[in-house]
């Protein structure tokens, strides 16, 4: 969510009764300005709020040039003070979907973690039952991670490819229309495509090398696992994640406004796929 939309639109996504507050917002949009101007970021961002036992992480990123791939991320326990969130580590990585604990607040604290004998997602063979250690703060950064390149999305347009590579706003990008807002396929995860380049052009009739680089929400399995709703007289709509319960979406439709934050405590619905019917 761009810092200039927090103090407006966080009180229309309120998801599953969790908000940010009044002051919570004032807060937030003061200090993430003042990060801003510290660091030269392009644009910054709220990412959303990792709810704790003790305390909640509020997380953040900017840019300096590039949209996509250029991505700073920050963390703050009280919404003042930032501190630079580390690039996740491939331990972190394999043990953050195994944990099942509650965040506690502490970027310090170290978390045992149980490995059966037949848990094949580390890759390895294990004799007998192992416990693994992680940092909290190395779980906050994989955490974040997965559900940027899983849930965090962007409406078609919105973001332009430059010839040489780069990812830049488009500034020219004028929102979806009534129509388009009703269609899955207008919709972009925000991550690094996973398809070859040529995929997502193929599967469209209006095509534009510039702008369906990325890959569209049509394309997730199982079909299904994103709820659109269009409230407000037609005027925004919102998408949310099945499989991340706290990730949303929203877009002002005909206007360039939209944005996504994430405020849950950081558990995926992994029986999402049972809880689907296939007659849908």
């Amino acid at each position: 969510m761009n810092i200039e939309s927090i103090l407006n639109c966080l009180n229309n996504i309120g998801h599953f009764g969790q908000i940010i507050s009044t002051e919570e917002q004032l807060v937030l949009s003061n200090s993430l300005l003042i990060l801003q101007n510290e660091n030269h970021f392009r644009n910054i961002f709220l990412w959303g709020k990792i709810l704790g036992a003790e305390k909640d992480y509020y997380v953040a990123y900017g840019y300096v040039k590039d949209a996509l791939h250029g991505n700073i991320f920050y963390y703050s326990t009280n919404g003042i003070n930032w501190g630079l969130l580390p690039q996740p580590t491939k331990n972190g990585l394999t043990l953050t979907p195994l944990c099942t604990t509650r965040f506690q607040g502490d970027p310090a604290l170290v978390i045992d973690i149980l490995i059966e004998k037949d848990e094949i997602s580390l890759g390895e063979s294990l004799r007998g039952p192992e416990v693994r250690k992680l940092k909290e703060e190395d779980r906050l950064a994989s955490l974040v991670r997965i559900i940027m390149n899983e849930a965090a999305v962007v409406p078609r347009g919105v973001n332009y490819q430059r010839p040489d590579g780069v990812v830049v706003e488009n500034l020219s990008f004028d929102g979806l229309s009534t129509l388009e807002s009703r269609e899955i396929s207008s919709f972009l995860h925000n991550r690094a495509p996973t398809r070859k380049y040529n995929t997502n052009l193929l599967t469209r009739q209006d095509y534009n090398y510039a702008m369906d680089f990325l890959d569209p929400l049509d394309i997730d399995i199982p079909e299904g696992n994103w709820i659109i709703q269009i409230i407000e007289g037609d005027t925004l709509v919102l998408l949310k994640s099945l499989y991340w319960p706290g990730a949303i979406f929203y877009h002002f439709i005909k206007t360039p406004r939209h944005g996504f934050v994430y405020i849950g405590n950081g558990k995926k619905c992994i029986d999402l796929p049972f809880m689907l019917s296939p007659f849908e």
